[in-house]
């Protein structure tokens, strides 16, 4: 029996919202800081890099700043003003002539951040003012302790939903086939959800519906602005990643699994575990959350080609997301159809700008060429 027969579902066509996806392969997003330092369009290794990898059923293009206080990173593109816009159009325009489908995923840091990454120099926003236990890299490279962050004021809250509607709407004006809300691995729509960043005594926090609420009117409002079959979201229950976490997430994750039901989102993009540490489950049923939620169900974290097929064929998963394999791998897609070796990440180029570890990786073609 072939590979390829093997592993047919992974490489079954699939439908996802109103797009048809050619495969069940999908990339995951990951930051690759490569954009324009002053201005955070995508920049002019982007268009290269993402049609290398437009082989995915779905490519789920790099977090995407929702503004300019969305900050925390140095050389993150983003989605809120004209020339990031313009710029996108030109990878999005060339990912659909090779025959792909991408998707924006629409990110704040919230207190992932620094005042000196700010605009205006101010302290980042955060559900709570309290700081996680990180490093954020500044944009002259040098690593500081992140900010305690200053607590969002009520009234702000639907500024803030304001925000990634306009980037949805400008991430669909940018060509992109729908977003995807980044609400994993201790940002912004993560920290609302969790004890550990998240001490309010408003609407926004104590309960877990209340935690789960900023959310879900997030998830409400891009819905309603771009299409419900046009949006997605990713979520951590139980990463630590980001200084994040909480001892009992099923009930804050049973009321939000439901309620993103109700909404009618395209899909919900679930990493199982620690992301990129570890797939113990820390005692959350990953199958009972898949089945609160009807739309598509993409799984990730540490996942490989027999792995994913499992996970499909037990109706586990309708989609599996692969992310630092198709960093090294612009070809992955081929690679698990064929069983051949997979490439690793060079870390010490994977974030130092330019093409090498990023537009540089071979395809099997061309070693064999």
């Amino acid at each position: 029996m072939t590979v390829a027969t093997d592993q047919r579902l992974l490489f079954s066509p699939f439908a996802l919202g109103r797009i048809g996806l050619a495969n069940r392969i999908v990339m995951a997003p990951m930051t690759r800081s490569r954009a324009t330092l002053a201005d955070n369009r995508p920049g002019p290794l982007a268009l290269k890099y993402y049609v290398q990898r437009a082989s995915a059923g779905l490519i789920i293009a790099e977090g995407t700043q929702t503004s300019a206080h969305a900050k925390g990173f140095p050389r993150i593109p983003g989605l809120f003003a004209r020339a990031q816009v313009d710029e996108w159009r030109e990878v999005t325009d060339a990912v659909h002539e090779v025959g792909g489908h991408i998707f924006a995923q629409l990110w704040h840091c919230g207190r992932i951040s620094h005042h000196l990454s700010q605009p205006d120099r101010a302290l980042p926003g955060a559900p709570s003012a309290i700081r996680a236990d990180n490093m954020v890299m500044l944009d002259d490279g040098t690593r500081v302790p992140t900010d305690t962050p200053r607590a969002f004021a009520t009234p702000e809250l639907p500024g803030l939903i304001d925000e990634y509607v306009i980037a949805a709407r400008n991430a669909i004006a940018a060509g992109f086939d729908g977003v995807e809300l980044h609400s994993a691995n201790g940002y912004l729509l993560h920290q609302f959800l969790s004890v550990a960043s998240n001490q309010r005594d408003d609407a926004y926090g104590g309960s877990p519906e209340k935690r789960a609420r900023f959310v879900i009117e997030t998830a409400q409002a891009v819905a309603a602005a771009v299409g419900a079959d046009r949006t997605g979201i990713r979520l951590s229950p139980v990463s630590r990643y980001n200084d994040i976490g909480e001892d009992d997430p099923t009930p804050t994750y049973d009321h939000l699994l439901g309620a993103l039901d109700r909404i009618g989102l395209a899909y919900v993009h679930m990493v199982e575990g620690h992301a990129g540490v570890s797939r113990d489950p820390a005692g959350f049923d990953f199958l009972a959350a898949r089945r609160r939620f009807g739309g598509a169900w993409i799984v990730n974290n540490m996942y490989d080609a027999s792995l994913a097929e499992e996970a499909l064929r037990e109706g586990r998963a309708d989609l599996v997301s692969f992310g630092r394999p198709f960093i090294a791998n612009p070809d992955l897609v081929a690679r698990l159809r064929h069983s051949a070796p997979l490439a690793e990440v060079d870390f010490t180029t994977a974030y130092a700008g330019g093409e090498a570890g990023y537009t540089d990786y071979p395809n099997l073609a061309e070693l064999h060429a």
